[in-house]
Order: C-alpha cells, then sequence, then structure tokens
C-alpha cells in the first residue's frame, strides 16, 4: 500500500524472500498493515517459492469449544476463497497473537493456543492444504508450534527483531506501505466510550420513539429516508469545512465529535437501519464525498452506545466500504470486522467482508452504485420536465375564451320536434305496412 492506500505489488526482480520463522513474524504487520493483537491470522502461500496470496483475520474465540467449528470456518473460507480468484493454495502460514493476560507469561499463552494451533492445522490438512508454519506471536517474542528443533526454536521463544530493523522493513518503507499501530488502536476509532454516553442514549430512546414508528408504518418511510439523507449531507458539509490539524487520531476524532451532536447523531443512526436509505448512503464512495463520509460513519459507530451497539453494524459498514472503495483495505478489513461483531447477521457487512478478504475489485459495486444514482436522476428529470410541460399547457388552455352558447332561433325548437314526429311516423308506417 502506497502513500494513496492503493496495494502496490512488486515486480519481479522486487521481490522479498522471507527466510524462517523470525523473517515471516516480522512480515506480519507489513502483510496486515496494523499490529493484528488478539487475532488468528491465516495467509495462503502460492508456487514453489511460497508467494503471499489472500489472508484472512478473525479475533480469537475466548471460549476452546468454539476452536474446531471456527478452525474448520477459517480453512474453508481461506481456501475455498483462493480458488474463486483462480489459484488453490500450495500451503498456509497461521499467525496467533495475543497479549499475556495479568499475570500470564508468553509462554503460557503459547501453550494455551496450542490446541486451537493444532485444530487449524488439521482443518487445513483435512482440504489438502498444509500448513507450512504456525507462530504465536505474544509479550514480544514468537514461537514456531511446527519447528521441533530447540536449536532455532528455543523453549522460552525468540525475541522479535526491533521495528525498523528488519529487510522487510525496510522494502515496506521503499513501497510506501505503512503500518498503522495496533489492531487495538485502530478499532478504537469505531467503539462507543466506556462507560456508555447516557446523553447519547437518551438521544437515541428520542428518536427511536420518533422514527421508528415512522419507518415502519411505510407511508413515511421515503419521507424519513430523504430526512435522514439530508442531515448526513449537513454533516459531512460541516465536516469537511472542519478539516483536523495534523495531531493524534484520538484528538482528530474528539474534534469530529464535537462537531455533532447528539440528536444529529441520533436521528441519522436510526435513519440508516432502513436499508434502502443505508445503500443511497453508500454512493458518498468516492472523490470529495469520500473523506467527509468515512469520518461521519466512523463518529457515528462511536455514538452507538449501551443497548444500541448493534445499531452500529450500518455505520460501521458504510466506513469499511468507503475505506475499501479508497483503497485502505487494512482499515476497511477491521470496520467490517467491528460491524459484524456487532451484528453476525448484516448481510451487507457480510459480502463486504468476503470480498475485501478475497481481494475483489470494489469498481464493480462503485458502477451499480453510479448507475443507481444516474438513474434516479434521470427519473427525477423526467418527472421535471413532465411538470414544467403541464405547466406551460395549463395556462393557455384557461386563456382561451370559451365559445358563447348559440342563440336559438324563435321556432326551432318547435321545427326540430315537429320533423323528429314526421320522421317517427314514416318509419312506423313503413316498417307497419303489411
Amino acid at each position: 500500500m502506497n502513500k494513496h492506500h492503493e496495494p502496490t505489488g512488486p515486480s519481479d526482480g522486487d521481490q522479498i524472500t522471507l527466510r524462517g520463522p523470525a523473517e515471516l513474524a516480522d512480515a506480519l504487520p507489513y502483510l496486515m498493515g496494523f499490529h493484528p493483537t488478539d487475532s488468528v491470522v491465516m495467509v495462503a502461500l502460492h508456487g514453489n517459492r511460497g508467494r503471499f496470496g489472500g489472508r484472512l483475520r478473525l479475533g480469537i474465540p475466548r471460549s476452546p469449544r468454539e476452536w474446531p467449528f471456527v478452525s474448520d470456518q477459517l480453512a474453508d473460507c481461506l481456501v475455498n476463497g483462493s480458488e474463486r480468484r483462480g489459484g488453490r493454495p500450495d500451503g498456509i502460514v497461521v499467525f496467533l497473537c495475543q497479549d499475556p493476560a495479568d499475570g500470564e507469561s508468553g509462554r503460557q499463552v503459547m501453550e494455551r493456543l496450542r490446541p486451537f494451533a493444532q485444530r487449524l492445522r488439521t482443518a487445513c490438512g483435512a482440504l489438502d492444504v498444509p500448513v507450512f508454519e504456525a507462530l504465536c506471536i505474544t509479550d514480544g517474542r514468537y514461537w514456531s508450534y511446527c519447528c521441533p528443533d530447540e536449536r532455532c526454536c528455543p523453549p522460552e521463544g525468540n525475541v522479535l527483531a526491533l521495528p525498523g530493523t528488519s529487510v522487510m522493513a525496510a522494502a515496506a518503507a521503499y513501497a510506501g506501505i505503512q503500518v498503522r499501530g495496533s489492531l487495538r488502536e485502530m478499532e478504537a476509532r469505531l467503539t462507543p466510550r466506556q462507560p456508555a454516553d447516557h446523553e447519547q442514549v437518551r438521544a437515541l430512546d428520542a428518536a427511536g420513539l420518533a422514527l421508528v414508528p415512522r419507518i415502519l408504518g411505510g407511508a413515511e418511510r421515503e419521507e424519513v429516508g430523504a430526512e435522514t439523507l439530508a442531515l448526513a449531507r449537513r454533516l459531512m458539509k460541516r465536516l469537511g469545512e472542519n478539516r483536523p490539524l495534523p495531531a493524534s487520531r484520538p484528538d482528530a476524532d474528539a474534534g469530529d465529535d464535537a462537531l455533532i451532536s447528539h440528536d444529529e447523531a441520533a436521528a441519522v443512526i436510526l435513519g440508516l437501519q432502513d436499508r434502502e436509505t443505508r445503500d443511497r448512503a453508500a454512493e458518498w464512495m468516492e472523490g470529495p464525498d469520500a473523506e467527509p463520509a468515512l469520518r461521519l460513519w466512523r463518529a457515528l459507530a462511536r455514538r452507538c452506545a449501551g443497548a444500541y451497539e448493534t445499531h452500529a453494524a450500518a455505520p460501521l459498514t458504510l466506513a469499511g466500504w468507503v475505506a475499501w472503495s479508497s483503497g485502505d483495505e487494512p482499515e476497511a478489513r477491521v470496520a467490517l470486522g467491528r460491524a459484524l461483531r456487532s451484528d453476525p447477521e448484516y448481510t451487507f457487512a457480510q459480502l463486504l467482508h468476503q470480498a475485501c478478504n478475497e481481494g475483489m475489485d470494489p469498481e464493480a459495486l462503485r458502477r451499480c452504485l453510479r448507475e443507481e444514482r444516474a438513474g434516479r436522476k434521470g427519473a427525477r428529470s423526467r418527472v421535471v420536465r413532465t411538470r414544467q410541460a403541464t405547466r406551460s399547457v395549463r395556462p393557455q388552455a384557461a386563456a382561451r375564451p370559451s365559445a358563447p352558447p348559440a342563440k336559438a332561433r324563435p321556432g326551432a325548437a318547435a321545427a326540430r320536434g315537429r320533423s323528429r314526429r314526421q320522421e317517427g311516423q314514416r318509419g312506423r308506417s313503413e316498417h307497419g305496412r303489411p
């Protein structure tokens, strides 16, 4: 990823060869774009030289009872996703990254996660794809679950290389690849403050009472959608006019939060629960709209406090979509992962998360959204032209004087009456002849 957040692939002459667990452990943050704390990461390898392919990340399940199911799902997702992109992996590298709990050593973390690593290796082997290396990274050290040689992989683990001192770090700096910090720091930009903001919760309660009946009733659903989008547009304009000064990310986010009132945030959050309104908002994914939209969706995700955590799925998914559309895959994966943590059944987040992890091009979806927007504009212009034509015709019709009724000549009515009676008599006489 270069300074414009666009994927940058090395040319054949610029490839970097990683030798051994130490260099693999050092390369992980550059592969992901951040330090994946509390995560299982799987990377597909292709060809005799082990070219890196698709990769996926998931938070380590807290309960060991979930490990068998999660292992099968992760292996299936990575292998089948790689096949859909055109190449079945020849091998897989697994990383388990987790900080020690209070009073726990790094080696204890490694031993505690060993059954999970073994289950992941078994799940990949069942799909005929071997795990070439499985590493545990914790407490500034790494351990290999695959290497039995204590000369290179001692029981106490190996110390990680100092940041910025490896060949991979130098190559990443040359390519413009940046490591954003830890996953925890990235997720903090998308997570409501704790303890819950009671004023925001009260605003969400009030907005729910006012808006949900209007949305569910159907009659005012489109009106609520239009109000939501108009308010979101105003907030984007406000954010765009107040660009944050170079500062830490928490300070920049706090500045954005100060520009949005509790009532405004609540109204947009509730309005985005309508699928059609959310899809319309997804059209702000490129050009000058992208940056203020991403800031708005982040700010709204931070406002989904207390019992409204599941409502964050909509702004989080929109944040992930804008980041992915802008070429920022690390942030996209983090935001979409948070969305699925808020609501595991949120279909839009599921589809985007899968597409992003499989390395698909977001341009296909961007094109669909552009066509939707153009179609609506065309329909509106046709309606406007029809109304203008109607208004231009009506005054002419009203201005045309109506013809006065013709005056009846004296005796004309009586003459018409006699003529009708005579015709009737002739008809009877003609048809009544024997």
